[in-house]
């Protein structure tokens, strides 16, 4: 996997992947910034959020539940001083659909968190995660 971050001006930054994808990281404008992309920190959160959504999502159809909605809401707290890491991250699951199994939505969020979700389990070496989930029938 490749990455490149290329300077564009003040405190803006473009990220482009392996894949070919690009994506803009700005800073505030306390900071140089125009504040026109999201922050480093940000990208972070929404990487790890992405991996375990992709991974609940994908366990959740494969074990044939009928899923028409799923959030992944995350917040997460950085230390007061620099270098100013995630200290704890919490992840909450809004899953909407018709009959789901309570069994199958906390198996799912398990075995993201535990097995598959490289990113979550990588920063919890260092970073205090959880997850709850909710189910909204409809």
């Amino acid at each position: 996997m490749k990455a490149r971050i290329k300077w564009a001006q003040g405190a803006m930054f473009i990220g482009e992947s392996g894949s070919g994808h690009a994506v803009v990281m700005d800073g505030p404008e306390e900071h140089g910034g125009r504040n026109l992309g999201v922050r480093p920190m940000e990208m972070m959160l929404l990487g790890m959020g992405g991996c375990t959504a992709f991974d609940v999502m994908h366990i959740l159809q494969k074990s044939r539940q009928n899923v028409i909605d799923c959030v992944a809401e995350l917040d997460a707290t950085r230390a007061e001083t620099d270098p100013k890491v995630f200290t704890k991250i919490h992840v909450h699951f809004i899953v909407t659909g018709n009959d789901l199994s309570d069994k199958h939505v906390k198996r799912a969020v398990e075995l993201s968190a535990e097995k598959y979700c490289s990113a979550s389990i990588m920063l919890s070496k260092s970073v205090d995660i959880t997850h709850d989930y909710e189910i909204i029938t409809v």
